[in-house]
């Protein structure tokens, strides 16, 4: 432990030298809590040394903190009891571009004997990746960002607020159009040069559906990375907001009624580097271990939209014909299904990959990528087989249609989804009591706090919170 630290300490004496020279003077260590919101330590950066090899200290009650910063509590988390420590992951330090003076990483949680936090999201998307390592099999994800921009408002604005808000966008033009692009051109180029300089490969960025709605893909990685590069995607994308006079918005129901942000999960599976999306013959293109894994995802989707719909306001975008996929069902290249199986090009080696269209950027992406993977390997361990893809849109069926065809609709409620979260063993058994626990906790919480409330509220109350 002593030698471990010590390597840290140098690790991060260096680290620390060229991030001065750089011009870092602050580093900002976060961490995810169950309720979507990264929360944040910040440490001066000629101290990066001192908290690599002991930590920064942190209360675990941010385990059981809402998204309106109310706390609840668990079987075992809450009070004012215990402490925790941070440890940056060093390999993921980076300068910010669109914060000068400040660079960020990701952080594990230990309590203060060097033990790893049972609670610790981070940590529990590791293992997950690990155990998938130990079946042979690879996983390689990434997300996309949705995200809406207004103008932001002179002097003081409140984290959240209520219906009669204004919200003044700050283009005009239609969804998809290049004329967006026109009207924000400066801001959407330095969007994207400030995550190209931190490191983060984007494919895309578009404008989308929603008023002043815009779309950024960026480069697939290990689970772990997927998930560190989405949190710093939406804090990049935060910062340049700021300093074009705008304010972005990662909530999942921006304007009750409309078209809300999403942020898919894309996945896909490899054995020993070669894709099992690329099997000659097969149907689909599967292998039979990507059968049984996609197969064990869509068994679990009630349960996981707990995970990756985990705020009241995430019940207002899942919404049919919504391309939110609402309906428990998968197809090829199908925006309607809840799972799809994107093909590719066919001389692209890795073309093929799926993607979980439920989730939004309320979750907690290290939940998210550990549950699904937790959720394949389970599938995978039953031998579990797709059924027959869908097409079209399953929203337009009658209700007999659908049921002849095995269509049932997701979850429609929080409530709901957590019931299911809770009676699901195989998430209990990845996630541990304590984790698991504290999830649920922050779910009925949230229930709770929202109860009775009408659309219009729920959606201007989290507006801002992500």
């Amino acid at each position: 432990m002593a030698s471990r630290a010590a390597e840290q300490r140098e690790e991060a004496r260096q680290s620390a030298a060229r991030l001065e020279a750089e011009g870092v003077r602050n580093v900002a260590l976060t961490w995810v809590d169950n309720a979507g919101v990264a929360r944040v330590k910040t440490v001066p950066a000629q101290r990066l040394p001192e908290a690599a090899a002991r930590g920064v200290g942190m209360s675990p009650v941010f385990d059981v903190f809402t998204s309106d910063d109310a706390i609840t509590e668990s079987d075992h988390l809450g009070g004012p009891d215990g402490d925790l420590r941070l440890f940056p992951a060093l390999d993921r330090l980076t300068a910010l571009a669109g914060q000068p003076g400040w660079a960020w990483a990701p952080a594990d949680r230990y309590d203060q004997l060097g033990a790893p936090h049972p609670a610790c999201q981070r940590q529990f998307a590791r293992r997950m990746t690990e155990r998938a390592a130990e079946a042979g099999l690879e996983l390689r994800m990434g997300f996309e960002t949705e995200w809406i921009v207004t103008r932001a408002p002179e002097g003081h604005h409140p984290a959240a607020a209520d219906a009669s808000e204004t919200l003044d966008y700050p283009c005009a033009g239609p969804a998809y159009g290049m004329t967006r692009v026109v009207e924000l051109s400066d801001y959407l180029r330095d969007v994207t040069e400030a995550l190209t300089v931190q490191g983060i490969e984007v494919l895309q960025l578009h404008p989308e559906y929603a008023p002043g709605q815009f779309e950024v893909t960026t480069a697939p990685g290990d689970p772990v990375r997927a998930a560190d590069d989405v949190v710093l995607v939406r804090e990049t994308v935060r910062a340049i907001s700021a300093r074009h006079g705008l304010r972005a918005s990662f909530a999942p129901s921006f304007v009750a009624g409309q078209v809300g942000n999403g942020c898919h999960l894309h996945l896909g599976l490899y054995r020993d580097g070669t894709s099992l999306h690329r099997t000659p013959e097969a149907a689909w293109g599967l292998a039979p271990d990507a059968v049984s894994f996609l197969g064990g995802v869509l068994n679990a989707l009630p349960a996981l939209l707990a995970i990756g719909c985990p705020s009241p306001a995430s019940y207002l975008r899942l919404q049919p014909s919504r391309w939110a996929g609402v309906y428990q069902c998968w197809g090829v290249e199908n925006r309607e299904a809840a799972l799809r199986l994107i093909t590719g090009a066919p001389d692209d080696p890795d073309g093929g990959h799926a993607e979980v269209k439920t989730f939004d950027a309320a979750a907690n992406p290290y939940l998210a990528v550990g549950a699904v993977i937790a959720a394949g390997l389970h599938g995978i361990e039953c031998a579990t087989q797709l059924p027959e893809p869908q097409t079209g849109d399953p929203g337009v069926l009658g209700v007999r249609e659908r049921a002849r065809r095995g269509i049932v609709r997701l979850p429609a409620t929080l409530t709901e989804a957590t019931d299911r979260l809770e009676k699901s063993a195989p998430l209990y058994e990845a996630m541990g009591g304590v984790l698991h626990g504290a999830v649920l906790a922050v779910r009925r919480a949230e229930e709770a706090h929202f109860a009775g409330s009408e659309a219009e509220d729920i959606a201007a109350a989290t507006r801002w919170r992500w």
